[in-house]
């Protein structure tokens, strides 16, 4: 059972380095640091978790170790761990028994999701009726794991969260941003991703565009720098009904950011339909971020993009080429988060949605890995559409 990950690594490390140094095989090696960092995150703290030889080799004759489930039930050997939207657990109440009020109530309801294995929080909002424990409890008690932490600024930021005018409010936004990475810690996972509803504009010659640009800029290096073991990832959308333009409203503006930023543990997270929305393709923008080994995280979802419209609709119900190279260009560029479904099933039964997705991303998944290199290769160097087609 996990208790504390804190050493983990270092275990890993430095039993890897032991069993190097005694002339095993890259695999037993790596065998006997798995052991070790398993025999580790069993116990609270750094130094206290440290694993005696006799634990590791014990853990060794433990055949579990091979069995442990990632992404998936245990006969499921899909390699990412799987998370959809919380807040969808309040569509269609009453196809559920139970009160859906509070997280707490939707966690439980989406326990109930074959094949779901994380859940990513929304920050503040999801934790003003528990504590950082607590919510860690109840996803020991649901068989799950925390994938992300997810900032969304209150209304007070509705002028700006890292960009509003005043300078107070722009520091207490960046709190909140640090607050949010100290939760992720809590619940031990090492991610927080952003998606700000207010940094932009409206109209022509309202903000200094280079001002906004540098306060970005300052503030993810500070929250970088203050929690170097976090992954910051920024979400960027391109309009919505808060915001008509933002500040970063495209894959290559947030690559800008992110290089400017030049940080290890600043990248981005991609959403299909904000990509839509910009008129990107998706696979195109997914190998510019995953070339730089920047692509921290990808939330899934489709749409019909009419009128800017964010649709959230089942991923690749609308789309279905654009999914599955999606799912060829995370394959090819080493993709290593984990899945999300940002979908809206307001009409339809949402544990039976994300089981739907579930499946589809899979599919889709298994198909990209089936694609002929050979063949698309000849396409691709004769930019032949047909071909690929």
């Amino acid at each position: 059972k996990v208790i504390d990950e804190t050493g983990a690594g270092d275990c890993y490390r430095a039993a890897f380095a032991v069993a190097l140094l005694e002339g095993h095989s890259l695999e037993k090696c790596m065998q006997f640091a798995n052991a070790a960092g398993s025999c580790s995150v069993e116990v609270n703290g750094a130094v206290p978790s440290t694993p005696l030889r006799s634990d590791v080799e014990a853990r060794l004759l433990d055949d579990t170790l091979l069995n442990i489930p990632r992404g998936g039930y245990k006969d499921d050997d899909f390699p990412f761990l799987i998370g959809s939207r919380l807040n969808s657990m309040k569509d269609r109440p009453e196809l559920w028994s139970e009160e859906l009020k509070t997280p707490l109530d939707f966690v439980k309801r989406q326990a109930t999701i074959k094949g779901l294995t994380c859940v990513d929080f929304n920050y503040p909002q999801h934790f003003h009726d528990w504590t950082n424990e607590e919510a860690k409890q109840a996803l020991d008690e649901a068989g799950l794991v925390a994938g992300a932490v997810c900032l969304r600024y209150p209304a007070k930021f509705a002028r700006g969260a890292m960009n509003h005018p005043d300078p107070e409010l722009r520091k207490e936004a960046i709190e909140l941003t640090k607050q949010a990475a100290e939760a992720a810690m809590a619940l031990g996972c090492d991610e927080v991703v952003i998606w700000s509803a207010f940094d932009g504009y409206d109209y022509p010659f309202q903000v200094d565009y280079d001002e906004m640009w540098q306060q970005l800029v300052d503030a993810f290096q500070e929250v970088c720098d203050a929690f170097p073991d976090i992954k910051f990832s920024l979400e960027y959308k391109p309009t919505d009904e808060n915001t008509r333009f933002f500040t970063v409203p495209s894959t290559a503006a947030a690559i800008l950011l992110v290089d400017e930023i030049d940080r290890a543990n600043m990248g981005l997270t991609l959403d299909v339909g904000h990509m839509l929305m910009s008129g990107e393709n998706p696979g195109q923008s997914i190998a510019q971020v995953g070339r730089r080994k920047k692509l921290f995280g990808v939330q899934l979802n489709d749409g019909f993009t009419r009128l800017a419209a964010e649709d959230g609709l089942m991923f690749g119900s609308v789309h279905p080429s654009k999914a599955l190279e999606i799912m060829y260009q995370l394959r090819r560029t080493g993709f290593a988060g984990h899945f999300y479904f940002d979908t809206f099933p307001q009409r339809t039964d949402p544990v039976k949605e994300a089981e739907y997705n579930i499946r589809q991303v899979k599919k889709f998944w298994a198909a990209a890995g089936a694609i002929d290199g050979k063949t698309l290769r000849r396409a691709v160097e004769e930019h032949d559409a047909i071909e690929a087609l």
